[in-house]
């Protein structure tokens, strides 16, 4: 008997968590499909009564418990043959096999279920309708198409690019449709060799055992998606004729698409492989998504051919992943990609067009590394804009620079600050959203309503960040997906920093023109033939062509000849080295010219308008020493000899009958661009008309500046070199 004193409430809440408590585990069986076991008459009777599947005979196996153990004697021994003769039937509509939620116990040979069949050089069997014929021929021009590539393997394409009529290859041939979604496969499933005519469908299947599609070829759409194969699979050397999909598909053990032909897309995202996965001379006809892919160990992709799009985005590849010997025909997306150990692009062949696009790539120069060909791997790397991106440039700069590979690192680097300057030039050129003029942000394609929140919202608060304006009431994300590109979010610059932000674009402009900043020494040197050959010539003109009445102070023929050919080779010398250098020669002539151009002629101009009238007129301008003829460095001289009396008696003026004296003025420039020389010449300091010193000066300094280029370039382009070797 119950005491009355005991709560009733109590007890009715008691008595209700034990009824729920009861029925839980009726809900969780419920949640399961009630399978029924396959029995030998079960079978029989299916097979007498298919069922329409999508406009198609399907024999029904649908939720079953399948036994095909050999201690199930009777459905082991008997569950092919009947099955065979109703799949296998030829010139009738195809029947498939339909195991949806389905748990086959013991081994799955799929491949006897199929039709066998030769394949022959000649011809199809007539066996199969013309549609089918039709897609078994498709396979001769896979063949075909590989042999491109390398020499086919499997007894199939041999038999069908023989020469001879007798020779044939066995093939197994699914006519019908194959589905097996959620189905648990316990033993191992074998589908080697396999011709599916039909769709093949096995999303969520499970198979616990070794699975093995090696050599198949998929006619039709295939879809793993959220397939798990818990054991080996090997997929080696098939062909998937249209879309294949093995999205969120989990691989635990070695995955084989050795040799696979995809002729249509792949998608592989959100897959998850947990062992080796081998790719290795794979072709990749369509588009090829590995989104969001997992890779815990090693990925082989050598000697891969990728014919369409490859994303990569946000992929983890764990252990290291080889693209090695491997063709890309268009772009790699690896935005967002993170590589923690080592990325192999050592041979790898990019067409025109095709190049790796890498941002917000994560990767640790100190602890993965990007591996390629020295001097092509760099120019492939490609960054779309500075912002967000500035640490993964940095960690690809110092990859190649502890792999001494320079050169990519110097491409890097030159990409940097191009970058750079395009962010510059848009500070300073696009409307900065912080202090904007009303008019301006209504040009822009902003309403007036959004003008006034703007302006009202920076008043209190500058934006710091694009995204920020969306915070606002009136501003709708259409307008600002439209408008984003129109402008910029910096602070408000003030008259002093906007100066600044001039002479910074000004000077970063100038290195990346006339050196790729400090890059390319084949450039530095190709500017610097063609101011030296073009100073050269102007000197020699100021000092031999001086007056052509009274007396006649002008060059020989001979010489003339010989100075106007020198320019000439010189310059071309220096313009075949800007051309090859620069992917943008013209505007680093234009900039050159600009440099050496003007002033000079502006002073040639007025030195020849006014005229000359001093004494030692028919004495050269210039003195050399006369107690050296050496090579020397002559990084402290100045262009105007010395005052002191016995450094003067050393410098004698120039022999103008020399034949060879038009090789000092050449001399002359190197001092001054160089300072280097086979001997020192300087101008006289008496009777000198000031415009030619001042041309002389205004050379010096430029090769002031020119020679810290020239010595910055160096040390960025040899391994292990810095300035203080050469200024010791």
């Amino acid at each position: 008997m119950f005491n009355v004193q005991y709560p009733i409430s109590k007890f009715i809440s008691i008595c209700t968590v034990c009824l729920l408590l009861s029925i839980q585990p009726v809900w969780a069986v419920e949640s399961q499909p009630q399978r029924t076991v396959l029995t030998l008459e079960l079978l029989q009777e299916k097979i007498n009564s298919p069922i329409v599947n999508q406009g198609s005979f399907t024999v029904d196996l649908r939720e079953m418990e399948i036994n095909l153990q050999p201690q199930n004697k009777e459905l082991h021994d008997n569950f092919y043959k009947l099955l065979q003769d109703v799949l296998q039937k030829s010139g009738t509509k195809p029947i498939g096999l339909d195991l949806t939620n389905s748990i086959i116990e013991g081994n799955f040979i799929g491949s006897d279920l199929g039709l066998r069949t030769p394949l022959y050089a000649q011809a199809i069997a007539p066996i199969f309708t013309e549609t089918e014929q039709n897609q078994l021929e498709l396979l001769r021009e896979v063949c075909l198409q590989s042999l491109a590539y390398s020499v086919p393997n499997s007894k199939d394409c041999r038999s069908l690019l023989g020469k001879d009529s007798t020779t044939s290859a066995q093939i197994s041939v699914f006519r019908g449709s194959l589905i097996f979604n959620q189905t648990v496969f316990k033993g191992k499933v074998e589908f080697n060799k396999t011709f599916f005519l039909q769709p093949v469908e096995g999303s969520g299947a499970i198979f616990y055992q070794p699975t093995n599609f090696k050599q198949s070829r998929f006619g039709r759409r295939v879809s793993f998606i959220n397939a798990n194969f818990r054991s080996e699979l090997d997929f080696q050397g098939s062909v998937f004729f249209q879309k294949a999909n093995f999205q969120k598909a989990d691989f635990a053990k070695n995955t084989d698409f050795k040799n696979t032909t995809f002729e249509d897309s792949a998608n592989f995202s959100n897959a998850h492989f947990q062992k080796l996965a081998n790719f290795s001379c794979a072709r990749w006809e369509g588009k090829t998504n590995f989104y969001q892919a997992v890779f815990l160990e090693e990925t082989q992709f050598t000697k891969a051919n990728f014919q369409g799009f490859l994303f990569l985005q946000e992929t983890r590849f764990l252990k290291s992943v080889i693209f090695r010997e491997t063709q890309f025909n268009l772009p790699v997306n690896l935005r967002g990609a993170s590589i923690f150990n080592q990325a192999d692009f050592s041979d790898a062949v990019f067409a025109q067009g095709a190049y790796l696009n890498v941002p917000s790539l994560i990767f640790n120069a100190d602890k993965a590394k990007i591996l390629g060909n020295p001097g092509e791997i760099g120019v492939m790397l490609r960054i779309p804009q500075l912002s967000g991106n500035q640490n993964v440039l940095r960690n690809l700069i110092q990859n190649f620079r502890q792999l001494q590979q320079i050169a990519d690192a110097n491409k890097l680097e030159y990409s940097k600050q191009r970058l750079h300057l395009q962010s510059l030039t848009r500070r300073l050129v696009d409307a900065n959203i912080n202090d904007a003029p009303q008019q301006r942000l209504i040009n822009l394609g902003f309403s007036p309503t959004q003008v006034k929140a703007i302006i009202k919202r920076r008043q209190t608060q500058p934006f710091q960040i694009k995204s920020e304006l969306l915070t606002l009431a009136d501003i709708d994300e259409e307008t600002f997906t439209q408008l984003a590109s129109r402008f910029v979010v910096t602070e408000t610059l003030t008259p002093i920093k906007w100066l600044l932000q001039i002479w910074k674009w000004l000077v970063l402009s100038l290195l990346l023109l006339l050196s790729g900043y400090g890059t390319n020494f084949y450039l530095v040197f190709g500017v610097g033939i063609i101011a030296i050959a073009f100073f050269s010539l102007l000197f020699w003109l100021i000092d031999r062509f001086r007056r052509v009445h009274p007396n006649k102070i002008i060059p020989t023929a001979y010489e003339t000849s010989w100075m106007l050919g020198s320019f000439t080779i010189s310059t071309l010398f220096g313009l075949i080295a800007i051309f090859r250098n620069t992917p943008q020669p013209w505007l680093a002539l234009l900039c050159m010219g600009v440099i050496i151009v003007p002033l000079p002629t502006f002073l040639l101009f007025q030195l020849y308008q006014k005229g000359r009238y001093h004494d030692l007129m028919e004495t050269s301008y210039f003195t050399e020493d006369g107690t050296f003829r050496q090579l020397r460095l002559l990084i402290g001289r100045l262009p105007v000899i010395p005052r002191y009396p016995l450094f003067r008696e050393r410098y004698l003026p120039l022999l103008w009958n020399r034949r060879w004296n038009w090789l000092n003025y050449y001399d002359f420039s190197l001092n001054n661009l160089l300072k280097l020389g086979f001997n020192d010449v300087r101008l006289r300091d008496e009777h000198l008309p000031g415009i030619i010193s001042t041309l002389a000066w205004y050379q010096w300094s430029l090769g002031i500046l020119y020679i810290t280029l020239v010595l910055w370039t160096l040390s960025r382009t040899i391994p292990g070199l810095n300035l203080l070797i050469y200024l010791k």
